[in-house]
């Protein structure tokens, strides 16, 4: 314990100088892009945005030198591997619904992917560290080169090959030879050093923590096994309907038995906080060798996730639901003339990175995309960017929340949800039934249609043959994935072997 908090008080004096108030935007030069992209990170996991139970003292800096969007959204999935949907958003800049045949990448990779757009609107180099889940095509078009790249959904943190990126050319596959996080903190560090100062950047440093395998170093779990944090407000031992086909909840739901209990999930919520502590302090040796380049007062950080996770709320593990807890997740930008310690609620979106990085450029944003500026919101010229979020996820749910106000509705079982979210954060007392709420319904009913005209939502809110709402949990059914190592394997799921295949994300 001693040595961690050792290496945490180094970091937090050191890390980021480099991201005070500098000279006016574009005063002189393009400015650097570093993208710290982590997966499946809960927006309430942040010291700084209030849990006093989860040490990220480099993400309280980064948050207190910037500007942290508290409302921030994935939009939703076109599967259960959310991930893959919310990487095509940010990738394009389009919601996944106007993406062409968005579950097959390469028939998307000759879109105007934003690295690519970056290196042909203004001569960035861009290099890729981390996890990459949207194929070969989609990688070679996007980007110029990187180093210790992870082709795929999930890993063994600590065990798991990598490949290179030179000349747009994937290498042969090679042992990583460290955890996941710290290795793509290594190869983040080396470009920052050896970036040179004629030619703007963006790099791209995509974390597969936290993840699971929830396996974090020992030390790291065993901080948080030794002082708990309480378990999510809206913890339940299982959720009360079938919110998503049995099939789509699969994997992610099957890394614990139902019902859940309190005792595994604490133990689960102090490995995942474990993984979050170990990648906040890799954040901050990037941090750290950013503040020692010559590129400290010239480049925006931003750090975000792909999208947030249930861990015990509502009953569910996983990302597969339209719970604010699985859609919403961290977003903080700090830079050049970025107000230090700056708070916006308005709704926003992961995939609104691409125009706000195309205005960081200062280049054009290209024709059809839907991804909308924050620049405005961290000047302060404006307030919000949007009325209200939509969160459509497969053909199984949909949710629209107007900031005070969400409906969720259950096309396939005909089943609706409304939350009081100003009185009801954590989506606990359900509404819908009430009939002075009836009036409510049909004004959110109307903003998600016009969304989902906007969008081109082809699924019906209401089917004539509903499907039955129970859910069935039947821990014979429980999947695991080859990536559990043993110790996971022993302790959640009796020591049984892995499949000789591997499962998606």
């Amino acid at each position: 314990m001693p040595s961690i908090l050792l290496r945490f008080s180094i970091l937090i004096n050191a890390a980021l100088a480099c991201c005070v108030p500098a000279e006016p935007l574009f005063a002189i030069e393009k400015p650097n892009i570093i993208l710290l992209f982590a997966d499946d990170q809960r927006a309430d996991t942040i010291g700084a945005h209030g849990n006093t139970a989860i040490k990220t003292p480099n993400l309280d800096q980064l948050a207190s030198s910037g500007y942290s969007f508290r409302n921030n959204y994935c939009a939703g999935s076109f599967s259960g591997a959310v991930c893959v949907a919310s990487r095509a958003m940010l990738m394009t800049g389009r919601h996944w619904m106007r993406i062409p045949t968005a579950k097959k990448s390469s028939d998307w990779a000759e879109l105007p992917l934003l690295p690519s757009w970056l290196e042909k609107q203004a001569d960035y180099k861009t290099f890729i560290v981390g996890k990459w889940h949207n194929g070969k095509a989609t990688l070679q078009q996007a980007f110029s080169d990187g180093k210790s790249v992870y082709m795929g959904g999930m890993v063994n943190h600590a065990a798991f090959k990598v490949q290179d990126f030179t000349d747009n050319q994937l290498s042969a596959s090679r042992d990583a030879g460290g955890f996941s996080s710290e290795v793509f903190a290594d190869e983040a560090v080396d470009f920052i050093e050896s970036a040179k100062t004629d030619q703007p950047f963006f790099l791209y440093v995509a974390f597969t923590a936290p993840h699971d395998p929830r396996n974090p170093p020992e030390e790291f779990r065993e901080m948080y096994y030794q002082n708990r944090p309480p378990l999510p407000r809206n913890f339940l031992p299982e959720h009360p309907f079938k919110n998503a086909p049995q099939s789509t909840m699969g994997r992610d739901e099957g890394l614990a038995p139902w019902p859940r209990t309190r005792e595994i999930v604490s133990d689960q919520l102090c490995e995942y906080y474990g993984l979050v502590t170990h990648l906040d302090l890799q954040v901050g040796r990037i941090l750290a060798a950013l503040k020692d380049s010559p590129h400290a007062d010239n480049t925006y950080v931003i750090y975000t996730a792909d999208h947030g996770l249930a861990m015990g709320s509502h009953g569910l593990l996983g990302k597969q639901n339209i719970y604010e807890q699985s859609m919403k997740c961290p977003l903080l930008i700090s830079g050049p003339s970025i107000n230090r310690d700056q708070t916006s609620q308005a709704f926003t979106y992961v995939h609104d990175l691409y125009a706000t990085i195309c205005d960081f450029a200062e280049v054009k944003q290209p024709d059809g995309i839907d991804s909308l500026s924050l620049v405005d919101l961290i000047n302060g010229d404006s307030e919000k960017v949007r009325d209200s979020i939509f969160l459509p996820f497969q053909d199984n749910q949909r949710s629209v929340n107007d900031g005070h106000w969400k409906l969720h509705i259950y096309p396939q079982i005909n089943h609706r949800l409304l939350f009081d979210l100003k009185s009801d954060p954590h989506e606990m007392t359900n509404l819908a039934e009430a009939p002075e709420q009836q009036e409510k319904i049909l004004q959110l009913t109307e903003t998600m249609n016009s969304w989902r005209s906007t969008l081109g939502d082809p699924t019906p809110l209401v089917v004539e043959n509903p499907q039955p709402k129970e859910a069935t949990y039947d821990n014979r059914n429980r999947r695991m994935d080859v990536w559990q190592p043993d110790w996971i394997r022993k302790k959640y799921f009796n020591g049984r072997k892995a499949p000789d295949h591997g499962s998606k994300k």
